[in-house]
Protein backbone atom coordinates (compact mmCIF):
# COMPACT_ATOMS: atom_id res chain seq x y z
CA UNK A 1 0.00 0.00 0.00
CA UNK A 2 2.74 2.37 0.70
CA UNK A 3 4.57 4.39 -1.50
CA UNK A 4 1.86 5.74 -3.91
CA UNK A 5 1.13 9.15 -5.28
CA UNK A 6 -1.72 10.92 -3.29
CA UNK A 7 -2.80 14.41 -3.34
CA UNK A 8 -5.47 16.26 -0.42
CA UNK A 9 -7.13 19.48 -1.59
CA UNK A 10 -7.63 21.67 0.64
CA UNK A 11 -4.50 19.64 2.61
CA UNK A 12 -3.33 22.69 4.92
CA UNK A 13 -5.12 23.02 7.97
CA UNK A 14 -8.03 20.56 10.19
CA UNK A 15 -9.12 17.29 8.63
CA UNK A 16 -7.49 18.13 5.39
CA UNK A 17 -3.82 18.10 7.18
CA UNK A 18 -4.98 15.80 9.74
CA UNK A 19 -5.39 13.20 6.47
CA UNK A 20 -2.18 14.57 5.06
CA UNK A 21 -0.03 13.86 7.61
CA UNK A 22 -1.56 10.57 8.63
CA UNK A 23 -0.87 9.63 4.67
CA UNK A 24 2.50 10.60 4.86
CA UNK A 25 3.07 9.19 8.45
CA UNK A 26 2.22 5.81 6.75
CA UNK A 27 4.95 5.84 3.64
CA UNK A 28 3.03 7.27 1.38
CA UNK A 29 3.97 10.00 -1.41
CA UNK A 30 1.49 12.95 -0.12
CA UNK A 31 1.47 16.56 -1.95
CA UNK A 32 -1.38 19.20 -0.54
CA UNK A 33 -3.13 21.66 -2.51
CA UNK A 34 -4.10 24.94 -0.56
CA UNK A 35 -4.61 28.85 -2.46
CA UNK A 36 -1.61 30.33 -0.75
CA UNK A 37 1.03 26.88 -2.00
CA UNK A 38 2.54 27.42 1.38
CA UNK A 39 3.53 24.10 2.81
CA UNK A 40 2.20 23.06 6.18
CA UNK A 41 5.65 22.05 8.23
CA UNK A 42 7.15 18.26 6.33
CA UNK A 43 4.79 18.30 3.90
CA UNK A 44 4.84 19.81 -0.12
CA UNK A 45 2.09 21.68 -1.44
CA UNK A 46 0.87 23.57 -4.76
CA UNK A 47 -1.51 26.71 -4.81
CA UNK A 48 -4.82 25.46 -6.35
CA UNK A 49 -7.95 27.47 -6.87
CA UNK A 50 -10.67 24.37 -7.26
CA UNK A 51 -13.26 26.97 -8.84
CA UNK A 52 -10.68 27.31 -11.95
CA UNK A 53 -9.82 24.57 -14.15
CA UNK A 54 -6.92 26.09 -15.62
CA UNK A 55 -5.70 26.30 -11.83
CA UNK A 56 -6.50 22.64 -11.21
CA UNK A 57 -4.40 21.62 -14.14
CA UNK A 58 -1.70 23.27 -13.46
CA UNK A 59 -1.66 22.18 -9.69
CA UNK A 60 -1.95 18.67 -10.76
CA UNK A 61 1.19 19.11 -13.27
CA UNK A 62 3.11 20.61 -10.56
CA UNK A 63 2.05 18.16 -7.96
CA UNK A 64 3.37 14.94 -10.50
CA UNK A 65 6.19 16.58 -10.91
CA UNK A 66 6.76 16.79 -7.75
CA UNK A 67 5.42 13.27 -6.82
CA UNK A 68 7.55 12.16 -9.52
CA UNK A 69 4.34 10.62 -11.57
CA UNK A 70 0.50 10.42 -11.56
CA UNK A 71 -1.87 10.88 -8.41
CA UNK A 72 -3.06 7.20 -8.04
CA UNK A 73 -5.06 8.58 -4.84
CA UNK A 74 -6.98 11.60 -4.67
CA UNK A 75 -8.67 13.13 -1.45
CA UNK A 76 -10.96 16.22 -2.43
CA UNK A 77 -11.05 17.84 0.86
CA UNK A 78 -11.30 21.25 -0.53
CA UNK A 79 -14.09 23.14 1.27
CA UNK A 80 -15.95 26.94 2.14
CA UNK A 81 -19.00 27.59 4.27
CA UNK A 82 -20.99 30.39 3.51
CA UNK A 83 -23.89 29.89 6.29
CA UNK A 84 -27.50 32.06 6.73
CA UNK A 85 -30.98 31.50 6.83
CA UNK A 86 -32.32 30.46 3.39
CA UNK A 87 -34.91 33.82 3.27
CA UNK A 88 -31.52 35.70 3.15
CA UNK A 89 -28.98 33.65 1.42
CA UNK A 90 -27.83 35.55 -1.85
CA UNK A 91 -27.48 33.64 -4.91
CA UNK A 92 -24.00 34.46 -4.61
CA UNK A 93 -23.47 32.38 -1.26
CA UNK A 94 -25.03 29.81 -2.72
CA UNK A 95 -23.14 29.83 -6.16
CA UNK A 96 -19.60 30.11 -4.05
CA UNK A 97 -20.05 27.12 -2.10
CA UNK A 98 -21.55 25.13 -4.38
CA UNK A 99 -18.76 26.22 -6.83
CA UNK A 100 -15.88 25.24 -4.19
CA UNK A 101 -17.40 22.14 -2.49
CA UNK A 102 -19.33 20.69 -5.18
CA UNK A 103 -18.06 21.99 -8.45
CA UNK A 104 -14.22 22.07 -7.63
CA UNK A 105 -14.32 18.19 -6.52
CA UNK A 106 -15.51 17.46 -9.70
CA UNK A 107 -12.74 19.48 -11.44
CA UNK A 108 -10.53 17.86 -9.47
CA UNK A 109 -11.33 14.15 -10.24
CA UNK A 110 -11.83 14.82 -13.61
CA UNK A 111 -8.26 15.29 -13.80
CA UNK A 112 -7.35 12.71 -11.94
CA UNK A 113 -8.80 9.78 -13.79
CA UNK A 114 -6.77 10.81 -16.47
CA UNK A 115 -3.97 9.15 -14.81
CA UNK A 116 -5.93 6.54 -13.50
CA UNK A 117 -7.75 5.62 -16.41
CA UNK A 118 -4.36 4.79 -17.97
CA UNK A 119 -3.08 2.84 -14.92
CA UNK A 120 -6.08 0.85 -14.56
CA UNK A 121 -6.26 1.79 -10.95
CA UNK A 122 -6.81 4.80 -8.35
CA UNK A 123 -8.59 5.94 -5.37
CA UNK A 124 -10.94 9.11 -5.03
CA UNK A 125 -12.30 9.77 -1.38
CA UNK A 126 -14.64 12.91 -1.54
CA UNK A 127 -15.04 14.06 2.02
CA UNK A 128 -18.52 15.14 2.50
CA UNK A 129 -20.53 16.20 5.93
CA UNK A 130 -22.88 14.35 7.82
CA UNK A 131 -24.71 17.57 7.11
CA UNK A 132 -25.46 16.53 3.61
CA UNK A 133 -26.96 14.26 4.18
CA UNK A 134 -28.83 15.54 7.82
CA UNK A 135 -29.66 18.91 6.87
CA UNK A 136 -28.93 22.02 8.78
CA UNK A 137 -30.64 25.22 9.37
CA UNK A 138 -28.94 28.07 7.68
CA UNK A 139 -26.81 25.74 5.63
CA UNK A 140 -28.65 25.01 2.59
CA UNK A 141 -26.18 25.91 0.07
CA UNK A 142 -23.61 23.65 2.36
CA UNK A 143 -25.97 20.96 2.71
CA UNK A 144 -26.52 20.76 -0.92
CA UNK A 145 -22.97 20.52 -1.92
CA UNK A 146 -21.81 17.98 0.34
CA UNK A 147 -25.13 15.84 -0.46
CA UNK A 148 -23.99 16.48 -4.53
CA UNK A 149 -20.73 14.22 -3.62
CA UNK A 150 -22.71 11.34 -3.03
CA UNK A 151 -24.08 11.37 -6.44
CA UNK A 152 -20.88 12.07 -7.47
CA UNK A 153 -18.96 9.29 -5.73
CA UNK A 154 -21.80 7.09 -7.32
CA UNK A 155 -21.87 8.15 -11.15
CA UNK A 156 -17.82 7.88 -11.05
CA UNK A 157 -17.90 4.26 -9.24
CA UNK A 158 -20.62 2.99 -12.17
CA UNK A 159 -18.80 4.74 -15.17
CA UNK A 160 -15.20 3.56 -13.79
CA UNK A 161 -15.40 0.79 -11.58
CA UNK A 162 -14.55 -2.28 -14.10
CA UNK A 163 -11.13 0.40 -14.50
CA UNK A 164 -10.04 -0.22 -11.07
CA UNK A 165 -11.00 2.88 -9.56
CA UNK A 166 -12.89 3.46 -6.91
CA UNK A 167 -14.91 6.48 -5.34
CA UNK A 168 -16.10 6.77 -2.25
CA UNK A 169 -17.24 9.52 0.21
CA UNK A 170 -16.50 10.05 4.22
CA UNK A 171 -18.76 12.02 5.88
CA UNK A 172 -17.77 13.82 8.91
CA UNK A 173 -19.96 14.89 11.69
CA UNK A 174 -18.74 17.51 14.64
CA UNK A 175 -15.22 17.08 14.70
CA UNK A 176 -12.73 19.13 17.25
CA UNK A 177 -11.34 21.94 15.21
CA UNK A 178 -10.81 25.75 15.69
CA UNK A 179 -14.03 26.26 14.01
CA UNK A 180 -15.96 23.78 16.73
CA UNK A 181 -13.49 25.37 19.69
CA UNK A 182 -14.73 28.67 18.78
CA UNK A 183 -18.28 28.03 19.16
CA UNK A 184 -20.29 29.29 21.80
CA UNK A 185 -20.27 26.51 25.69
CA UNK A 186 -24.29 26.60 25.07
CA UNK A 187 -23.37 25.70 21.45
CA UNK A 188 -21.42 23.10 21.62
CA UNK A 189 -23.48 21.42 24.52
CA UNK A 190 -26.57 21.49 22.53
CA UNK A 191 -24.73 19.89 19.42
CA UNK A 192 -22.92 17.14 22.34
CA UNK A 193 -26.46 16.48 23.27
CA UNK A 194 -27.56 14.97 19.56
CA UNK A 195 -24.82 13.12 19.21
CA UNK A 196 -24.73 8.71 20.84
CA UNK A 197 -21.32 8.73 21.34
CA UNK A 198 -21.24 12.06 23.92
CA UNK A 199 -18.45 13.73 22.20
CA UNK A 200 -16.73 15.75 19.00
CA UNK A 201 -14.89 13.62 16.83
CA UNK A 202 -10.87 13.80 16.19
CA UNK A 203 -9.88 15.01 12.98
CA UNK A 204 -7.21 11.77 13.24
CA UNK A 205 -10.32 9.49 13.42
CA UNK A 206 -11.59 11.06 9.68
CA UNK A 207 -7.73 10.00 8.58
CA UNK A 208 -8.42 6.53 9.45
CA UNK A 209 -11.27 6.20 7.48
CA UNK A 210 -9.47 7.67 4.62
CA UNK A 211 -6.56 5.70 5.03
CA UNK A 212 -8.68 2.77 4.77
CA UNK A 213 -10.56 3.51 1.49
CA UNK A 214 -7.64 4.53 0.16
CA UNK A 215 -5.91 1.20 0.86
CA UNK A 216 -5.96 -2.34 -0.88
CA UNK A 217 -8.18 -3.65 1.80
CA UNK A 218 -10.87 -1.37 0.37
CA UNK A 219 -10.58 -2.71 -3.07
CA UNK A 220 -14.17 -3.89 -3.44
CA UNK A 221 -15.51 -0.76 -1.74
CA UNK A 222 -17.05 1.76 -4.33
CA UNK A 223 -19.79 4.05 -4.27
CA UNK A 224 -19.93 4.27 -0.26
CA UNK A 225 -20.72 6.56 2.37
CA UNK A 226 -18.29 6.04 5.37
CA UNK A 227 -20.07 8.24 8.07
CA UNK A 228 -17.28 9.69 11.31
CA UNK A 229 -19.94 10.82 13.39
CA UNK A 230 -20.29 9.37 16.38
CA UNK A 231 -23.58 8.03 15.84
CA UNK A 232 -25.24 11.60 14.59
CA UNK A 233 -26.69 11.04 10.85
CA UNK A 234 -27.51 6.97 12.00
CA UNK A 235 -26.73 6.04 8.06
CA UNK A 236 -28.30 8.51 6.44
Amino acid sequence: MAGRNILVTGGNRGIGLAIARALDAAGENVVVTNRSGEAPEGLRAVRCEVTNTASVDAAFTEAEELLGGPVEVLVANAGITRDTLLMRMSDEEFDSVLDTNLAGAFRCARRAVKGMIRARRGRIVFISSVVGLYGSPGQANYAASKSGLVGLARSISRELGGRGITANVVAPGFIETDMTAALPEDRQKAYLASIPAGRFGQADEVAAAVRFLAGDDAAYITGAVIPVDGGLGMGH
